[in-house]
């Protein structure tokens, strides 16, 4: 089960890099200046991987099993 999470995330973090590119190419189409491309680059992408990261650490990790108090 474990190795199908992970199959799954790679196969996820392959199309996130895909659209990765095509978000640079999408700056890049319309700046006139390498500020013009990176820095809204950055500020949109970024925080998206940075999601993916931690969904992918929580998708992976195996569940805890719950105490009862």
């Amino acid at each position: 089960m474990r190795a199908f999470r992970i199959l799954f995330v790679v196969a996820a973090f392959a199309i996130l890099l895909m659209g990765t590119v095509m978000v640079f190419a999408a700056f890049d189409r319309v700046s006139h200046s390498v500020s013009d491309t990176l820095r809204p680059f950055i500020i949109t992408m970024a925080p998206v991987w940075a999601v993916a990261i931690a969904g992918a650490w929580a998708f992976i990790r195996a569940p805890r099993p719950s105490v009862d108090a």
